[in-house]
């Protein structure tokens, strides 16, 4: 049976490389289209053929799959946002996409995209469709568990992740002592988790989760070994996650870090 063909469009991070190849041992593939000042270079010994495109160059990457049979594809890995201002180079494809949209926010842009893409063939599949394992099991996965302080402090922040979600503006926030210390804006998770942490002074706890209406070929939380540097620089002692719609990477050694830091990480399912 000959290989299947997938289309793969990738940022930066391990994600994309952990996808190709999990997809070369399904038999699938994969034809990468990796966005310039993002994706890494090393995806091309994991692809059977990779374009560097920028942001915003639609009518390239339809070409490029189509060349190559591509008719599904995944989207994955991250885009600095604020490279999203000035890294962008639209086509006309994307400029009478964004003509159309009232608001360019995240969710309405992406989906716009992937109703572009499937009008010319290609459809845009889940990003975790080959790796479910990377799903966040619900429970408390750390030596340590959240205070009363703190599951307060943690179930406030959930409550305000899920509006803040809901209006497209970010994925996490920082709460300390019932008070909202830093939520997500442009400048990402990690800068949150400094500015929030700072704030906290060492009472700040960390909560991300999907907007209400994540769609979950993009854009899906994600977290892992730099998370717990990163809050354990910042003095955060506590994060919830959403189970069974976060990513996680390297899950044993990121709990083995929290523990190591007393960090307490717990998976949630409610909303």
């Amino acid at each position: 049976m000959s290989p299947k063909p997938i289309g793969l469009i990738a940022g930066s991070g391990q994600f994309p490389l952990i996808f190709a190849k999990k997809a070369k041992t399904k038999g699938f593939e994969v034809f990468t289209a990796a966005l310039k000042n993002e994706a890494d270079e090393t995806l091309a010994s994991h692809s059977k053929a990779m374009e560097w495109l920028y942001v915003g160059q639609i009518k390239r990457l339809i070409k490029f799959f189509r060349k190559n049979g591509v008719s599904q594809a995944v989207m994955m890995g991250a885009i600095e946002k604020r490279r999203l201002i000035t890294n962008i180079r639209p086509d006309t494809k994307t400029i009478a996409i964004l003509a159309k949209m009232r608001h360019t926010h995240d969710d309405g842009v992406l989906r716009a995209f992937a109703a572009v893409m499937e009008d010319e063939g290609v459809t845009i599949l889940e990003s975790t469709f080959l790796l479910p394992e990377l799903l966040a099991p619900e429970g408390c996965w750390t030596k340590s568990k959240p205070t009363k302080i703190q599951k307060d402090d943690l179930a406030l922040g959930w409550k305000l992740a899920k509006t803040i979600g809901s209006l497209d503006i970010g994925q996490c926030i920082l709460v300390a002592g019932g008070s909202v210390m830093a939520v997500e804006a442009i400048d990402g998770t990690d800068a949150t988790i400094k500015r929030g942490g700072e704030l906290g002074q060492g009472d700040a706890v960390l909560v991300k989760t999907c907007k209400p209406n994540q769609d979950r070929r993009f854009d899906i939380p994600a977290v892992g070994i730099e998370t717990i540097r990163t809050m354990h620089a910042a003095g955060v002692k506590a994060i919830a996650i959403e189970a069974g719609k976060t990513v996680v990477f390297d899950r044993k050694e990121m709990i083995a870090l929290a523990d190591k830091y007393k960090i307490t990480i717990v998976a949630w399912q409610h909303d």
